[in-house]
């Protein structure tokens, strides 16, 4: 399995699994919001930048990770906003090896704290969360605006 940055090569395989996640939590993205995210991602400047996992030529996962200003440290804060790996590969060692690069390229950019959220029943990711991080005790609020 090889983790690295996602290329404009990947456009494609990355659109599926991108669709693909929106289905797990029972979201359609639209090609605008694909669009958007996937421009995102091959703006160097931005600041959400997606790794993925090749196991045999395929992607068969992403994750998608923010840097953020940490006002407890005044300090660099990473957000993974996104994680997914393709049904077939789950229980494979993808989501843990997609996190650790994750660790790994935010400890090389300036440390810091390192965060993510998942649904409530989302359990069996939950038993890999517990076990290479924190979980932290937090309330998540949320309001769509405009």
């Amino acid at each position: 399995m090889n983790i690295r940055p996602v290329t404009a090569a990947d456009h494609e395989a990355w659109r599926e699994l991108f669709r693909a996640y929106g289905v797990f939590y029972e979201t359609t993205f639209s090609d605008q919001v694909l669009d958007g995210v996937w421009g995102w991602l091959m703006d160097p400047a931005h600041e959400v930048h997606a790794i993925v996992a090749e196991r045999e030529g395929e992607l068969v996962g992403f994750a998608h990770i923010r840097r953020l200003w940490d006002t407890f440290t005044a300090g660099p804060g990473w957000f993974l906003d996104d994680l997914y790996v393709a049904p077939e590969h789950r229980g494979t060692g993808v989501a843990r090896a997609l996190i650790e690069r994750g660790y790994a390229d935010a400890e090389a950019a300036g440390g810091g704290t390192f965060r993510w959220i998942t649904a409530a029943g989302n359990e069996t990711a939950q038993l890999l969360y517990d076990r290479i991080a924190t979980r932290a005790d937090w309330v998540v609020y949320e309001k769509e605006l405009g």
